[in-house]
């Protein structure tokens, strides 16, 4: 005797379908801030960071509230590469020595986890000497040629010393800084600002150790530098090159210190559009 199969059973090659897989489950809303987190990490420890310039060391080129982007593979990764200069990476992998005239960002003095931002002059070996408010490398004098002045509309990040400060034909104050261009021996030209007379237009011989760069700021009366010894908030004496961060690129944002955070217009009206961009 045989059974009919009951209707809720299933025979093979009865054209049933088959169970459909069970869905993915998604990611809860903390997983993906920690994924995210993750790639911001990675993406600012070793491919681009950005850094705001805190000063008017580096004038005319980088003015306070500029906000840069620096790429962190053109010198190397070392720990000052990642955040809080965690020491997870020995010494400096894939080392790359900077070209005179670099704009880079480093860590120093020693023990102090503040960036700085300075222009590389002096690569191991070199001599270096200020004299008469002319830079010399290896005994000889490096081109410095007037220029037109440097104009600034005076800001909250720009207060300018009193006795450059003019009026324009609009009545806005504005300064005007004694501008000159300079010309490395490796052909690398820039801007540089210079004040008059002042103590460290006049320097002994500094002579680069291995392994470490003479930096020096592009506004040559307003900046601690290499020509002073290392100290929190001052000079930074030789830099160690595994001290370096990055190298500046382009100009991310700029804004001239006017804008409030409860006044949203201002955000607008404060920023310096025509810097946006610019290569460093």
């Amino acid at each position: 005797m045989t059974t009919e199969p009951n209707a809720s059973e299933t025979l093979p090659g009865d054209g049933a379908a088959a169970p459909a897989k069970r869905e993915k489950k998604e990611d809860s809303f903390p997983v993906f801030l920690i994924k995210l987190l993750l790639i911001v990490l990675v993406f600012r420890s070793f491919i681009l960071s950005p850094f705001n310039i805190p000063s008017e060391s580096m004038l005319p080129r980088l003015q306070k509230g500029d906000y840069l982007l620096a790429s962190k593979w053109s010198y190397g990764y070392s720990k000052y590469s990642l955040p809080f200069s965690a020491p997870l990476i020995p010494g400096r992998l894939f080392a790359s020595q900077p070209e005179r005239g670099d704009v880079a960002i480093f860590k120093a003095p020693p023990g102090n986890d503040v960036d700085y931002i300075k222009r590389v002059i002096g690569l191991p070996g070199d001599q270096i000497q200020m004299i008469g408010g002319v830079l010399h490398i290896n005994g000889k004098a490096v081109a410095k040629e007037r220029i037109a002045d440097a104009q600034y509309p005076v800001s909250p990040y720009n207060q300018c010393h009193e006795m450059f400060r003019s009026k324009r034909e609009d009545g806005t104050d504005t300064c005007r800084y004694p501008q000159y261009r300079e010309t490395l021996p490796n052909g690398v030209s820039y801007n540089v600002l210079d004040l008059g007379l002042y103590a460290a237009d006049d320097t002994q011989v500094f002579v680069v150790p291995e392994g470490h760069l003479f930096m020096m700021g592009d506004n040559r009366d307003n900046s601690e530098d290499s020509r002073f010894d290392p100290e929190a908030g001052g000079g930074v004496g030789f830099v160690p090159q595994e001290n370096l961060v990055g190298k500046a690129q382009v100009m991310m944002f700029s804004t001239d210190g006017s804008s409030s955070w409860l006044l949203p217009w201002t955000w607008f009206t404060a920023a310096r559009w025509d810097r946006i961009g610019g290569r460093i």
